[in-house]
């Protein structure tokens, strides 16, 4: 019988199954606590309980003492409700949140998805989450203390590997290993979770999602979040790229859209070829919500890509189709050839 589980001091409240642990019925709720581990060795998600009785589960004994059990405190993350529950827990509702941290990562796999795109799934050590926002990036902190930044493509609640969607950049410094040297299993190191681009939930309002090349990657987080928490805003998505064989992973978004009666796909191409025969849209990614939609005062947009096209949309959309300003979450990819610049 589910047990219900109220937050303190916010007084959200949620249901908590017999077979799952008070963090994932949390997260089910779509509640963010803070967590790290999610297997009672890290300390992250420890709280307090006010009142009611938990099974604590497993847990690594340096990491809750019989002292603090006697004070109230249990991990989150491993502990089961017996009773209903209240908590005392701080929870996460926007970037700055959440706690920044440093890890040791291994690139599990390369799949070149495109010529000159690849999807890099990193693995995290096995007592050991990433707490981030869907829409977040990490950096990766290369030996000579440079460092390149790159979007998490996977929404926070299948994060077992974390894929980052790697534009090989002639000339780039760190694209240019990813792409021709690393063959997997390298260890690297990697901070975050960084950046303010996430999923507004506290709104109804409808979605406009504009992805620029690689863009898609945190764009393709905050939709599958979106998707895992069952949201009926309605949600279109417009993918700009070059060419048809830019649209690295074309039946995704297909798939989405097959199965979402709120979300739909529109696919745009700025540099059709003759072998491609589009059949699509075409022209700046940007110009085609234009052409669709005469007034944007009731929307939110999220977009992605390369400077040019987010101050483009940012300037028309608000200029133009009525935007509010504080309506408009952009993300903006820079691409560098320099040894030293960003990739």
């Amino acid at each position: 019988m589910p047990h219900q589980i109220t937050i303190k001091p916010s007084e959200h409240s949620f249901d908590c199954d017999d077979d799952e642990t008070v963090l994932a019925a949390a997260m089910r709720a779509d509640l963010m606590i803070p967590y790290g581990c999610r297997n009672g060795a890290c300390g992250t998600c420890k709280s307090r309980v006010l009142e009611g009785v938990v099974d604590y589960g497993r847990y690594q004994p340096g990491t809750l003492t019989d002292a603090e059990k006697k004070q109230g405190y249990a991990l989150l993350c491993v502990a089961r409700a017996e009773t209903d529950l209240a908590i005392e827990v701080r929870e996460v509702r926007k970037a700055g949140d959440i706690r920044i941290r440093k890890l040791p990562c291994r690139i599990e796999k390369i799949d070149k998805v495109a010529a000159d795109v690849a999807i890099v799934s990193l693995k995290l050590p096995a007592n050991d989450r990433l707490q981030y926002l869907a829409g977040q990036y990490v950096d990766f902190l290369l030996k000579d203390g440079r460092r390149r930044s790159f979007s998490i493509a996977t929404a926070p609640e299948d994060d077992a590997l974390l894929d980052l969607h790697v534009r090989h950049v002639p000339g780039g410094y760190f694209s240019g290993q990813l792409f021709n040297e690393f063959k997997g299993r390298e260890i690297l190191r990697i901070e975050g979770p960084l950046g303010n681009f996430f999923l507004r939930e506290d709104s109804d309002k409808p979605i406009i999602l504009v992805a620029g090349g690689t863009g898609f990657a945190p764009i393709k987080a905050v939709i599958e979040h979106a998707f895992h928490h069952g949201t009926d805003r309605q949600m279109v998505l417009y993918w700009g790229v070059r060419s048809r064989a830019d649209l690295y992973l074309p039946d995704l978004p297909a798939e989405w859209q097959r199965r979402h009666p709120n979300f739909s796909f529109i696919p745009v191409l700025s540099d059709a070829l003759p072998d491609d025969r589009w059949p699509g849209r075409t022209g700046f990614v940007h110009k085609a919500v234009m052409t669709d939609f005469g007034d944007l005062s009731g929307y939110q947009v999220y977009a992605c890509g390369g400077p040019a096209m987010i101050d483009a949309a940012r300037r028309e959309f608000s200029g133009l189709r009525r935007l509010p300003p504080d309506a408009f979450y952009a993300d903006s990819f820079t691409y560098a050839a320099q040894p030293d610049a960003p990739t």
